[in-house]
Protein backbone atom coordinates (compact mmCIF):
# COMPACT_ATOMS: atom_id res chain seq x y z
CA UNK A 1 0.00 0.00 0.00
CA UNK A 2 1.46 3.43 -1.39
CA UNK A 3 2.41 5.83 2.02
CA UNK A 4 -0.31 8.74 2.45
CA UNK A 5 1.47 11.74 1.66
CA UNK A 6 0.07 14.63 4.18
CA UNK A 7 1.82 17.67 2.27
CA UNK A 8 5.06 19.06 1.07
CA UNK A 9 7.14 22.47 2.22
CA UNK A 10 10.11 24.15 1.05
CA UNK A 11 13.19 25.23 3.02
CA UNK A 12 16.71 26.95 1.58
CA UNK A 13 19.15 25.41 3.52
CA UNK A 14 23.18 26.09 3.41
CA UNK A 15 24.72 22.97 1.20
CA UNK A 16 26.00 20.80 3.84
CA UNK A 17 24.63 22.93 6.67
CA UNK A 18 21.69 21.62 7.99
CA UNK A 19 21.30 21.78 11.33
CA UNK A 20 17.79 21.48 13.92
CA UNK A 21 18.61 25.25 15.09
CA UNK A 22 16.36 27.47 13.45
CA UNK A 23 14.34 27.79 11.14
CA UNK A 24 15.08 24.22 9.87
CA UNK A 25 14.59 22.46 12.92
CA UNK A 26 10.99 24.26 13.83
CA UNK A 27 9.97 23.62 10.20
CA UNK A 28 10.10 20.25 10.60
CA UNK A 29 9.45 19.37 14.64
CA UNK A 30 5.53 21.12 13.74
CA UNK A 31 5.32 18.66 11.31
CA UNK A 32 6.34 15.45 12.69
CA UNK A 33 9.42 14.94 11.10
CA UNK A 34 12.59 13.49 12.71
CA UNK A 35 15.13 16.64 12.75
CA UNK A 36 17.97 14.84 13.24
CA UNK A 37 17.20 12.39 10.47
CA UNK A 38 16.50 14.83 7.68
CA UNK A 39 19.94 17.12 8.69
CA UNK A 40 21.86 13.83 8.31
CA UNK A 41 20.19 13.14 5.09
CA UNK A 42 20.39 16.50 3.79
CA UNK A 43 23.94 17.05 4.76
CA UNK A 44 25.08 13.50 2.99
CA UNK A 45 23.59 14.43 -0.10
CA UNK A 46 24.63 18.13 -0.27
CA UNK A 47 28.20 17.04 0.97
CA UNK A 48 29.74 17.12 -2.82
CA UNK A 49 28.06 20.16 -3.46
CA UNK A 50 29.76 24.17 -2.43
CA UNK A 51 29.43 24.27 1.05
CA UNK A 52 27.30 26.86 2.06
CA UNK A 53 25.16 27.05 -1.37
CA UNK A 54 21.95 28.35 -0.70
CA UNK A 55 19.49 24.81 -1.91
CA UNK A 56 16.34 24.88 -2.33
CA UNK A 57 14.81 21.90 -1.53
CA UNK A 58 11.45 20.59 -1.40
CA UNK A 59 10.25 18.06 1.20
CA UNK A 60 7.39 15.55 0.93
CA UNK A 61 6.04 14.14 4.32
CA UNK A 62 3.94 11.17 4.99
CA UNK A 63 1.70 10.26 7.47
CA UNK A 64 3.80 7.17 9.17
CA UNK A 65 6.00 10.24 9.73
CA UNK A 66 8.46 9.57 6.72
CA UNK A 67 9.79 11.76 4.13
CA UNK A 68 11.62 12.49 0.81
CA UNK A 69 13.48 15.36 -0.08
CA UNK A 70 13.85 16.93 -3.68
CA UNK A 71 17.80 19.32 -3.09
CA UNK A 72 17.82 21.66 -6.43
CA UNK A 73 20.55 23.58 -7.72
CA UNK A 74 21.07 27.33 -6.10
CA UNK A 75 19.64 30.01 -7.40
CA UNK A 76 20.47 31.84 -10.50
CA UNK A 77 21.70 34.73 -8.41
CA UNK A 78 24.19 32.81 -6.09
CA UNK A 79 26.29 32.07 -9.35
CA UNK A 80 25.81 35.63 -10.62
CA UNK A 81 27.19 36.94 -7.66
CA UNK A 82 29.51 34.51 -7.51
CA UNK A 83 30.44 34.93 -11.33
CA UNK A 84 30.69 38.51 -10.97
CA UNK A 85 33.39 38.90 -8.02
CA UNK A 86 30.19 40.77 -6.01
CA UNK A 87 31.76 41.87 -2.03
CA UNK A 88 29.73 40.87 0.81
CA UNK A 89 28.04 44.29 1.92
CA UNK A 90 25.10 45.55 3.92
CA UNK A 91 24.00 43.85 8.05
CA UNK A 92 23.54 40.37 6.61
CA UNK A 93 27.01 40.51 4.89
CA UNK A 94 25.59 39.57 1.66
CA UNK A 95 26.14 40.78 -2.11
CA UNK A 96 23.43 42.91 -2.91
CA UNK A 97 22.47 43.02 -6.38
CA UNK A 98 21.64 47.20 -7.80
CA UNK A 99 18.94 49.39 -6.57
CA UNK A 100 18.07 50.44 -9.93
CA UNK A 101 18.46 47.77 -11.67
CA UNK A 102 18.45 48.96 -15.78
CA UNK A 103 19.75 52.13 -14.81
CA UNK A 104 23.13 51.12 -12.60
CA UNK A 105 25.15 48.13 -12.75
CA UNK A 106 27.08 46.90 -10.05
CA UNK A 107 28.71 44.15 -11.66
CA UNK A 108 29.47 42.26 -14.93
CA UNK A 109 30.07 39.23 -16.28
CA UNK A 110 30.86 37.16 -19.40
CA UNK A 111 29.04 35.27 -22.07
CA UNK A 112 31.14 32.33 -21.03
CA UNK A 113 30.32 32.47 -17.28
CA UNK A 114 26.75 32.85 -18.60
CA UNK A 115 26.74 29.60 -20.38
CA UNK A 116 28.35 27.83 -17.27
CA UNK A 117 25.72 28.69 -15.42
CA UNK A 118 22.78 28.00 -17.56
CA UNK A 119 24.56 24.44 -17.87
CA UNK A 120 24.91 24.01 -13.94
CA UNK A 121 20.78 24.82 -13.56
CA UNK A 122 19.76 23.38 -16.85
CA UNK A 123 17.71 20.43 -14.95
CA UNK A 124 15.90 23.36 -12.99
CA UNK A 125 15.34 25.60 -15.87
CA UNK A 126 11.99 25.41 -17.78
CA UNK A 127 14.40 25.53 -21.05
CA UNK A 128 14.72 22.86 -23.96
CA UNK A 129 18.60 23.62 -24.74
CA UNK A 130 21.95 25.94 -23.40
CA UNK A 131 20.54 28.97 -25.60
CA UNK A 132 17.23 29.44 -23.90
CA UNK A 133 18.87 28.27 -20.59
CA UNK A 134 21.00 31.50 -20.92
CA UNK A 135 18.47 33.84 -22.10
CA UNK A 136 16.53 32.77 -18.85
CA UNK A 137 20.02 33.66 -16.84
CA UNK A 138 20.87 37.01 -18.62
CA UNK A 139 17.15 38.02 -17.99
CA UNK A 140 17.98 37.32 -14.25
CA UNK A 141 21.32 39.18 -14.48
CA UNK A 142 19.75 42.49 -15.94
CA UNK A 143 16.91 42.33 -12.96
CA UNK A 144 20.17 42.60 -10.76
CA UNK A 145 22.06 44.87 -12.67
CA UNK A 146 25.24 42.66 -13.97
CA UNK A 147 25.74 43.49 -17.45
CA UNK A 148 26.91 40.61 -19.82
CA UNK A 149 29.90 41.58 -21.71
Amino acid sequence: MAKKLVGTMKLQIKAGQANPSPPVGPALGQRGINIMEFCKAFNAKTQDMEPGAPCPTVISYYQDKSFTMEIKTPPASYYLKKAAGMKPVGKRNRPKGAALPGRETVASVTVKQVREIAEAKMKDLSANDVEQAMKIIVGSAQSMGIEVK
